[in-house]
């Protein structure tokens, strides 16, 4: 079950973030709006930038319920 927003701690929050820019880059390189390359480098940056680091997130997990 998902919790609400508001109840989420801060580092919830951050992972929900990052779910939700990952799953629009994966959208994105799925329509070949960009290249392997550029997926690549905005993911890295991406995790460079919030602090995900090695933690391992699988995105099959994510679940748009918007």
């Amino acid at each position: 079950m998902e919790k609400e927003y508001s109840a989420m701690t801060p580092e919830e929050k951050k992972i929900d973030l990052f779910l939700r820019q990952k799953h629009t880059l994966d959208l994105f390189l799925e329509r070949n709006a960009i290249s392997k390359a550029q997926y690549d480098k905005s993911l890295g940056d991406l995790k460079e930038k919030m602090g995900i680091g090695i933690l391992t997130i699988r995105s099959d997990n994510y679940d748009d319920k918007s």
